[in-house]
């Protein structure tokens, strides 16, 4: 059963290690005992093995499932009323309602020096679909291709929140068809009554806290807000490597409107002929 439907579970792992709990600077708390209230806390389940495979390279991979503290304590205490009530056929509902960000780590996380870090926003149309509507999937694969060329390694966090720049599947589904009636992305956002950029980076900010603390990393991003956000929260010491690929004929005019909001990219990366 899964860990907030089983306390022993919950009790085995927490002995274990392997599941802990951190705040915004990354600093290990209690992981039995309730979180500070209003501060952000995130639970941290992992290490898992999880091997993946690329254009048929291997790329090892250490799997760690996060969740905000206070988004798992709403689904614990729904769960434990389900089940009194006889109500476990419902336990998939409440999956559902739980935003978990993944972190891949490549290589010993004790010993990354200036690692090579991707934070991703989740896309499925990109990264499930292969859509060629954006450049998402080709980043994900070439950002996971580059950190296990690595030396030392790296590690890539994934924001399963961030879909759409944060405004959810079917809002971003409506966007595309705004698009292909002649609005830009941010223009299509707009339409709707939405922000050009709604995501939240205080939860991979606080990941990376862990994972890296306010020491040197390499982002791979072509996003200087990206950066800034991440700065907010007290990283200060990132170097940004440009991550330019999955350049198509479908995707230019929505890559030019990310370039006029202030992603670094040229006419050159712009040539439809890229990749």
């Amino acid at each position: 059963m899964f860990t907030y439907l089983n306390p022993a579970v919950r009790q085995q792992l927490i002995a274990a290690g392997k599941l802990i709990r951190i705040n915004a600077k990354g600093a290990t708390l209690a992981a039995d005992t309730p979180p500070p209230e209003g501060e952000l806390a995130i639970n941290v389940l992992g290490p898992i093995p999880l091997p993946l495979r690329i254009d048929e390279v291997e790329i090892k991979t250490h799997w760690y499932a996060t969740v905000r503290s206070t988004e798992l304590a709403k689904v614990e205490a729904l769960a434990r009323d389900l089940n009194q009530q006889g109500g476990q056929h419902l336990f998939a509902t409440l999956a559902t309602s739980l935003a978990v960000n993944s972190v891949l780590v490549v290589g010993d996380p004790a010993r990354l020096r200036n690692p090579l870090v991707r934070v991703h926003s989740s896309c499925m149309t990109g990264d499930v679909f292969g859509s060629q509507r954006c450049e998402c999937g080709p980043q994900f694969m070439s950002a996971l291709q580059r950190i296990n060329a690595e030396e030392a390694g790296g590690l890539l966090v994934y924001m399963s929140g961030h879909e759409g720049r944060g405004i959810g599947l079917w809002a971003k589904a409506a966007t595309y068809l705004l698009q292909d009636a002649g609005e830009n992305t941010y223009q299509a956002n707009r339409t709707l009554g939405l922000s050009d950029d709604s995501r939240d980076f205080s939860d991979a900010a606080a990941l990376l806290h862990y994972f890296v603390g306010n020491a040197p990393f390499r982002l791979l991003t072509n996003n200087p807000k990206k950066i800034s956000d991440l700065n907010d929260f007290g990283l200060t010491q990132i170097t940004p490597v440009r991550h330019v690929t999955g350049v198509n004929a479908w995707n230019r005019r929505y890559l030019a409107a990310k370039r006029d909001w202030g992603h670094v990219l040229s006419d050159q990366d712009l040539d439809a002929r890229g990749s």
